[in-house]
């Protein structure tokens, strides 16, 4: 788990700085483009895992004596 949280803040670190660059330097079409397609679901997906990951206060009892087994 902490190894899935620390990558996952890294990623999303990454593609906050790629898709900023993307904002304000004018930088090729294509690498605008590959941002486009990989670095904002990549930030999207990262982000919502590290939203995930947080349980609320009625289940952090629960999680503890029974992990996260999907649906």
């Amino acid at each position: 788990m902490v190894n899935q949280k620390s990558l996952c803040i890294v990623l999303l670190v990454i593609s906050t700085i790629a898709i900023l660059a993307c904002l304000f330097i004018s930088l090729e079409a294509w690498i605008v483009y590959l941002v486009a397609i990989i670095g904002i679901p990549l930030w999207v997906l990262s982000f919502g895992l590290l939203t995930m990951a947080k349980p609320r206060e009625e289940d952090k009892e629960e999680r503890v004596k029974e992990p996260f087994t999907g649906y």
